[in-house]
């Protein structure tokens, strides 16, 4: 009996499901920055920051610490798109 994970076991399906939703939120992310439309263009950093814990936890799992920082860096940058898009309104005409 494989149990209720099968063969990958918890950590295994972690993994496929933060690779899945890596490539979801970030090709969303991605697709929406560079878009001509400023309405649509703010949402990437929605997206952007949403896939940074699958980041975190993909980076973590197979140790590969330099890219573990850089996710830092990622995550810090689309934080300042959250806040120049969405918190900080005044700067925007």
């Amino acid at each position: 009996v494989l149990g209720v994970f099968g063969v990958l076991g918890v950590f295994g399906w972690l993994g496929v499901i933060s690779q899945i939703l890596i490539a979801v939120t970030g090709g969303i992310a991605v697709y929406l920055s560079q878009q001509n439309n400023d309405r649509l263009k703010k949402f990437a950093c929605l997206f952007g920051l949403v896939s940074q814990p699958f980041w975190w936890f993909s980076t973590l799992q197979s140790q590969q610490y330099g890219m573990f920082l850089l996710t830092l860096l990622y995550t810090y940058s689309w934080c300042l798109g959250v806040y120049n898009n969405w918190i900080n309104r005044e700067a925007k005409p």
